[in-house]
């Protein structure tokens, strides 16, 4: 058994994700669970860096070289704060501030930010870290990397399953059940999630609210059903899988943008927000619908938008006669799963094995995630797992 701790700060950059766990065994058979975890914020000051490097004119060298030091600092912070004893790894996600997706589709790029080796010093642990990368390498998008945990610990016996996270970005897994061992998962983004809503917030609010906590804000609205018809024609919504998103198609730009489009409609805020809701859930529907290999009997929602009332709502109306679930529901705290997700992909790495399947990112073939820098303990934890038992 190793003791790792899973950081990860999402699209939204409202803060890390910090997750000590237990973990042993090997896939079919691992065992995986979170023994503390909390959410450290950002500091304001640091948070509105992240947020202006996630423009495409928002970062020069300079600034992004700082900034990586700066996130690695705050990574490290967020591990020392669950106060780990007898850590092994950690594995580190890092900040997404890029995620490069070309006109045909292909992923072409991707940049997390976060120091590994600033991590790794401060905490004297093993460090996995740029899990991203060589998948994009291979010939993948690169996400959504959370379906590997929704195929380990989420299957049904009999039924297919949707696991939809809704962070930043909406991402949907397609899992088929243990009773067809051969049927292939589905795996890609669906599109916008918690980043646009929150940004309309704060742009709406001049800042003095970040995000529309519980739905409030969305339900004091109308859906404007002939302006959510033309949105939905968004191109990236036909597009088939594999296929991943970001802040670069449905960020800042695109909420100002949406936010000029209600105003001019004649829509108070609270319905500009209401359509926008709106728009997430019809976009996890039509993918449900247009890209599911079969009917699925369940929808399994985790992320921080599972706790908006309003859009869970608007998904039981659309996804009905599926039944709509938590993640918190099967065992898996929903505020902290990508958290553990980046635990056990740490831990398949030091093993030497694969952390994503070729059906979920679309790579031909399936790839050992991420670079891993030696801590302190390197030389101890190479003769506590190796040779593998």
């Amino acid at each position: 058994m190793l003791r790792v701790i899973g950081l990860i700060s999402g699209t939204s950059a409202d803060g890390i994700d910090a997750a000590l766990c237990e973990i042993d065994g090997a896939p079919p058979h691992l065992n995986a669970r979170i023994i503390r975890a909390q959410t450290i914020p950002y500091v304001p000051q640091l948070r509105e860096r992240i947020l202006a490097a996630m423009r495409p004119t928002g970062a020069d060298a300079h600034a992004l070289c700082i900034l990586n030091a700066a996130v690695g600092e705050a990574f490290a912070q967020a591990a020392h704060a669950l106060d780990p004893q007898e850590l092994d790894l950690i594995g580190s996600h890092g900040q997404t501030v890029w995620h490069q997706v070309e006109a045909d589709g292909h992923v072409s790029a991707t940049l997390q930010i976060g120091e590994a080796s600033i991590i790794a010093e401060r905490s004297g642990a093993t460090v996995v870290s740029n899990l991203r990368a060589r998948d994009v390498a291979a010939g993948g998008q690169g996400a959504p990397l959370v379906s590997y945990l929704d195929w380990l610990l989420l299957r049904h016996p009999t039924d297919w399953r949707a696991v939809q996270n809704i962070g930043g970005i909406g991402n949907v897994t397609f899992l088929p059940p243990l009773a067809q061992p051969d049927a292939r998962m589905m795996a890609f983004d669906t599109g916008p999630g918690n980043a646009l809503l929150d940004t309309l917030v704060s742009i709406m609010t001049d800042g003095r609210q970040t995000y529309d906590s519980g739905g409030q804000l969305a339900a004091q609205g109308q859906v404007d059903a002939d302006w959510l018809a033309a949105l939905i024609e968004h191109p990236y919504f036909h597009q088939p899988p594999p296929k991943t998103t970001g802040r670069e198609l449905f960020g800042s730009d695109y909420a100002a943008q949406l936010l000029q489009d209600g105003r001019a409609r004649g829509l108070s805020d609270p319905s500009i927000l209401a359509t926008t809701t709106a728009l997430t859930a019809a976009s996890i529907a039509a993918a449900y619908h247009d890209f599911s290999p079969v009917p699925i009997a369940e929808s399994i929602l985790g992320g921080g938008g599972r706790l908006n009332s309003t859009l869970v709502a608007m998904l039981r109306q659309r996804l009905s006669p599926a039944r709509v679930s938590l993640s918190d529901d099967h065992g898996i705290d929903g505020d902290f799963k990508e958290a553990l997700l980046f635990a056990v992909l740490a831990y398949e790495t030091w093993h030497n094995r694969p952390g994503c399947l070729p059906e979920q990112t679309g790579a031909p073939h399936a790839s050992v995630l991420g670079q891993i820098t030696p801590g302190r303990n390197y030389r101890q934890l190479i003769s506590k797992t190796w040779p593998p038992a």
